[in-house]
């Protein structure tokens, strides 16, 4: 081998695991409460900007992307959501094969342990814990499951189950106090199998490629570049921002973005990068009457008591992610499913832990989940050091902009509901200034922020912007596959990390060619199973 080019090494009947970032053992991604750190730091997270978003007033928005192990499941909210049946129906219509819900609750089930106990729906057997958090310790929670239903919604035990749609306690990936990412419930247990080596501190340059068949990957580690050689695949799971811009820097995409990027394109396929999509999301926030909230332990003290407990036995406020009630819901009447969702925290304050106001106060989180918009994933430049072109366009569709006022006038009249008249104080954010269909436009394009659950940039599927089958493999290119949330068709109602895991369980298994697991005969609830809908005949309405 000529001296100039990288070293080669060799592994087969072997897995080889690459990483840029290193150890999740810090603290602050260990610590549920935490979680506003990891994906602020540098050390734990790629700090990715977009583009300037030109129907959000121009704005860069932030979209963090897991660099430990784990991945952005060690930097997350770890809200457990799988979304609503009809949105893995939905992928089925987009060419997704036997990716439908009944195929897909088989590995939901498959992948988890519920804490309350196994049955149609959950699972009791697997290595994700889900389980209630602290079970609404704090009233605040409760208050606002009973507003939703004071409003006229539905209440559900369990909205990872029969019905999604309503008001009920939310559910986390924690187990015994500990975030429980992919590592700790996967990777951990696989690390005493001889045949697997773990490089961390180590950047992907590229899959490398003899005609169209896969046959390494490179990566630079130390300031060393080398050369890996596979046996059989290469699996990208480097998520929706990292895995479309891998196969770009391979020069697997669209000819004409390689070419403006400085790379020889040696695979035509348009579909990589496009398709991008995201949940937005903002605060409604108010000040609350009694000092319960949470915005009265956020004192150097408090935090002190409450790290030091979580310490000593893993317990209390330090436990949690304090997402513990949530609601999902239609924006409008002629929907099939919830396209709106809430998380509740008993606080008033920003995503990166600092208090929104002096005071007491409680928020909630609300999106609308089903956008419209696409956006795209673009390599910028034939240096794998340089960050891609990020732009989701985010409210390009007039749908979304109708969506996010829905957001505003429904959530108004849930929050006004005698359910929360003892704790109700003033509305801080967006105002009671803010009405009319312009102003709360305004209030939106200047105040959203990212849920940061970019993906469907790799998309599955068989039309000519699909960019893998349905067994996971990357059309016309041999030996490689894309396994994460890229690869969605669209984006399901909820939060990304349980159906990024639902889809490794089943793709695992495609590739080992086991037999996959029956699909489920289990009812779902929708909105063509009552007559008439309750919230919108609701007489409150």
């Amino acid at each position: 081998m000529c001296a100039c080019q990288p070293p080669v090494r060799r592994f087969y009947q072997h897995s080889i695991a690459v990483r840029d970032g290193g150890s999740d053992r810090s603290i602050f991604i260990q610590m549920p409460t935490a979680l506003s750190i990891p994906m602020n730091t540098k050390k734990y997270a790629w700090q990715f900007e977009t583009e300037p978003e030109p129907f959000l007033d121009n704005r860069r928005m932030h979209c963090p992307r897991g660099k430990v192990l784990g991945g952005s499941s060690s930097i997350n909210g770890m809200v457990y959501v799988r979304g609503h049946a009809r949105d893995f129906d939905e992928w089925q219509q987009h060419g997704a094969e036997n990716w439908d819900y009944s195929h897909c609750l088989p590995y939901f089930k498959k992948a988890e342990t519920w804490s309350f106990g196994g049955n149609d729906y959950r699972g009791d057997t697997g290595p994700l814990a889900v389980n209630n958090g602290n079970n609404m310790r704090n009233p605040l929670y409760q208050a606002f499951v009973d507003a939703g239903t004071d409003a006229g919604y539905l209440a559900t035990a369990d909205y990872n189950a029969e019905q999604q749609e309503g008001f009920g306690p939310m559910h986390m990936t924690v187990k015994d106090g500990v975030r429980w990412s992919t590592a700790n419930a996967y990777l951990k247990p696989a690390l005493k199998r001889s045949n697997l080596t773990v490089v961390t501190h180590a950047l992907v340059h590229k899959v490398l490629l003899e005609d169209k068949t896969v046959v390494g990957v490179r990566y630079e580690r130390k300031g060393q570049v080398i050369d890996v050689r596979c046996g059989k695949e290469v699996i990208l799971s480097a998520g929706s921002v990292g895995s479309p811009h891998i196969l770009q820097l391979s020069g697997i995409g669209a000819s004409t973005t390689l070419k403006e990027a400085g790379i020889e394109p040696v695979h035509e396929l348009p579909g990589v990068g496009e398709n991008l999509q995201d949940h937005l999301e903002f605060y409604f926030q108010f000040k609350c009457l009694k000092p319960i909230s949470l915005n009265g332990k956020l004192d150097p003290l408090n935090k002190l008591w409450i790290g030091t407990r979580w310490i000593l036995n893993k317990s209390g406020l330090g436990a949690t992610n304090h997402f513990e009630s949530c609601g999902f819901i239609r924006s409008k009447e002629n929907l099939e499913w919830p396209d709106l969702q809430y998380h509740f925290l008993p606080a008033a304050m920003r995503y990166d832990g600092k208090e929104a106001f002096s005071g007491h106060g409680f928020q909630v989180h609300i999106g609308h989940n089903k956008p419209k918009s696409r956006g795209f994933v673009k390599v910028s430049s034939n240096d794998p050091h340089t960050a891609p072109k990020i732009q989701f366009n985010y409210l390009s569709h007039q749908e979304d902009i109708e969506g996010f006022r829905a957001c505003v006038r429904l959530t108004r009249e849930i929050i006004n509901q005698p359910g929360l008249d003892e704790y109700r104080g003033d509305e801080i954010q967006p105002g009671l200034a803010i009405q009319t269909d312009e102003e709360i436009d305004q209030f939106v394009r200047s105040s959203v922020e990212s849920a940061y659950h970019p993906s469907c940039s790799c998309k599955m599927g068989e039309d000519n912007m699909s960019v893998v089958n349905s067994e996971t493999k990357v059309h016309g290119i041999e030996g490689l596959r894309v396994v994460d949330s890229s690869i969605f068709p669209t984006i399901p109602n909820g939060n990304l990390n349980s159906p990024t895991i639902m889809v490794a369980e089943r793709a695992s298994d495609i590739i080992l060619a086991k037999e996959l697991l029956k699909p489920s005969t289990a009812k779902v609830v929708t909105a063509s199973d009552w007559q008439t809908s309750q919230r919108w005949q609701s007489p409150k309405r």
